[in-house]
């Protein structure tokens, strides 16, 4: 394993206890926070607990390395939909609402380091 592949691989880990634990987690515990935080975006009555549990779905698929890339398309469409949420609230733009874009540039530079595959799509790096 190359020095890249070891990068992207604990990217990859990190980025997926970043999504169960900061994101998921709260939702699937029903945290008043995650109820508090949709209601303030304009989602009162927001699915959270079906939002948490396809979180946490697919950061433990994107660690699988042959539903990575399935895994990534799907988070990065949940990410979209956090962004558009986030400006639909009014939310601030650096933190809150490019938040999701900060998350996806750090789901996919994981993953471009980790599989050779994808480096062969988007050659980024050698």
């Amino acid at each position: 394993m190359t020095i890249a592949q070891k990068i992207g691989w604990a990217l990859s880990g990190l980025f997926a206890l970043f999504m169960l634990g900061a994101s998921a987690l709260p939702k699937l515990a029903g945290m008043a926070v995650a109820t508090d935080i949709m209601a303030q975006l304009g989602w009162p009555d927001a699915p959270i607990f079906l939002i948490g549990l396809i979180e946490a779905a697919l950061a433990i698929l994107y660690l699988v390395p042959a539903t990575s890339v399935l895994a990534s398309s799907l988070l990065m469409a949940l990410l979209g939909g956090a962004v558009v949420t986030n400006l639909r609230g009014h939310a601030d733009l650096y933190g809150h609402t490019l938040f999701g874009v900060y998350l996806g540039i750090w789901l996919w530079g994981g993953l471009i380091l980790r599989d050779p595959r994808v480096r062969a799509v988007f050659p980024l790096v050698r």
